[in-house]
């Protein structure tokens, strides 16, 4: 059979924000199965939680997520480790199996409870100074924009065991730095994937994006020479060289030096936007209810990663009735899979009940009613599955709750009078597509 698809999309930054609601609707005209074109790449698309599922299940022992010659051309030009985006085979699997002890396993993740009370304790004082400070002493203008400097704290305490004072009144220069770089990375690297080389002489996507990852090099490698610094000295001084994951990475021989200017940067990369995007969005639809529910409601509504890669290079892939040789790039779309109807009945719909009981539904349907906890397991997995799950969503998760539990505590958050309906718009992950102003009012 023949796979079919829409014509190529438009060349426009503006398109490629809309992405993620296009495939819903290529979905509805071609089916759960099309391919269409990402610059020079030709794409199979599957959105579906079967179908998914039939591609994860044949992605092989070292799955690629995706080819990013884009990254790999800044790597080589500067002569850089490859890190986890970058490298392939068994190369990438040596460098995931020295990553995750620390970051997936809870016993090991819990050392970093305290550290992440601290910043969520500054978060709290920048909170409460936005909202006293504002008008109306209760609005805080792009929460957003607040949660994404908490994530850049919290991730950055863990993995460079420094503060960066992304929550203080004045933030320090580096800083500032390191937050726009993050930021033009992730703007700048889909158009540069997008448009042919010859127009890098003419767009400024090409320059931005180089800057940008000359930026987040230069910042973490000067944080992590520093460790480097601070650890030398107190084995000098005859002193044990006690840390938590910088400090483990360091003092094992597993990882080049290198491998963790790379490695370290890339957990940041996706560190501070997980976290801002799941944050942002459950604040957002927050009022009572059990945390969780709305953790798992908000973000089917509105999935953290839109869609994820497979780079199919070892094998031949069987999905249904069509056959596709190796080499084959499939885009798994999540956001289409949580928006589907015969998965989550009134899908468009937020509601957290439906996560909470496991009875089965009636004997006259087999779809999953609302107030029922019974789906696909691939139509909702927002850290991903397998050896390519997210290394740091155990980090996410604990920052989620910790900070989210402790507002709520302190406030009844409440959305700004007149507030406009916000869109979500595609930046890699899934970001509001306009500033979202709470009202945070406090608990008698």
């Amino acid at each position: 059979m023949t796979c079919r698809g829409p014509a190529d999309p438009p060349l426009c930054t503006g398109c490629l924000s809309k992405d993620t609601r296009r495939r819903c609707t290529y979905c509805s005209l071609y089916g759960p199965i099309w391919r269409s074109k990402f610059g020079l790449f030709d794409i199979v698309n599957v959105a579906t939680p079967d179908l998914i599922a039939q591609v994860i299940q044949q992605e092989g022992r070292y799955p690629v997520r995706a080819e990013l010659p884009h990254w790999k051309e800044y790597r080589d030009l500067r002569g850089q480790a490859y890190g986890l985006h970058v490298e392939t085979g068994l190369d990438w699997y040596r460098l995931r199996s020295a990553l995750n002890p620390k970051m997936l396993k809870l016993q090991e993740v819990s050392a970093y409870a305290s550290v992440i009370h601290q910043v969520v304790g500054d978060l709290l004082q920048r909170i409460e100074l936005l909202r006293t400070c504002s008008q109306d002493q209760a609005t805080v203008s792009d929460l957003a924009a607040e949660l994404y400097k908490f994530g850049f704290e919290g991730v950055s305490s863990i993995l460079f065991e420094t503060r960066l004072g992304c929550l203080q009144e004045e933030i320090p220069h580096d800083t500032l730095r390191f937050i726009a770089a993050v930021n033009d990375m992730l703007t700048f690297s889909d158009p540069v994937l997008l448009f042919p080389r010859w127009s890098r002489d003419i767009l400024p996507f090409w320059k931005r994006f180089i800057q940008a990852w000359d930026d987040l090099s230069d910042i973490a490698q000067m944080l992590i020479d520093r460790r480097m610094a601070e650890i030398e000295a107190q084995v000098s001084r005859g002193e044990p060289a006690e840390g938590m994951y910088l400090t483990y990475l360091l003092s094992s021989d597993k990882l080049s030096k290198a491998d963790v200017y790379t490695s370290v940067t890339e957990l940041m990369l996706g560190g501070v936007d997980t976290v801002r995007k799941k944050n942002d969005t459950v604040v957002w639809f927050f009022t009572s209810v059990e945390l969780d529910l709305f953790a798992f409601s908000s973000t089917s509504l509105y999935p953290v990663v839109p869609g994820n890669g497979r780079y199919i290079s070892e094998n031949e892939v069987i999905l249904d009735n069509y056959w596709f040789p190796k080499k084959t790039q499939f885009h798994l779309c999540h956001y289409a899979a949580c928006h589907d109807e015969s998965e989550f009945v009134d899908a468009e719909r937020f509601l957290p009940e439906r996560w909470f009981y496991s009875e089965a539904p009636s004997s006259r349907s087999n779809r999953a009613m609302p107030g029922f906890y019974q789906h696909h397991p691939y139509s909702f997995i927002p850290f991903g599955v397998g050896v390519r799950a997210c290394v740091g969503k155990r980090v996410a998760e604990m920052e989620m709750h910790f900070a989210l539990s402790r507002l709520m505590q302190h406030y009844e958050i409440q959305p700004e009078d007149g507030a406009p309906t916000v869109e979500a718009k595609t930046r890699t992950l899934l970001i509001p597509s306009k500033p979202i102003n709470l009202r945070f009012m406090p608990r008698a």
